[in-house]
């Protein structure tokens, strides 16, 4: 049986990337995703739950859920 693990908090995602040395816009180029889309999705300006920013918040670990493109 597959365990579901919990959704990260934003500030969780943030530190991870602090820790990887990681910046968001590097995280984002890497997924493929344009910078801004996932700012906003980390500052709250997008609430993550359709399209482009859903993805990004499943692709970032903030909530559960298939990452299906459009």
């Amino acid at each position: 049986m597959a365990t579901q693990q919990k959704p990260k908090t934003v500030e969780q995602v943030k530190a991870q990337f602090r820790a990887k040395g990681l910046t968001v816009n590097q995280w984002a180029k890497d997924h493929g995703f344009p910078p801004t889309a996932v700012y906003q999705v980390l500052n709250g300006f997008s609430k993550g739950n359709y399209g482009q920013s859903h993805v990004i918040a499943v692709a970032l670990g903030l909530k559960d859920g298939e990452a299906v493109a459009a």
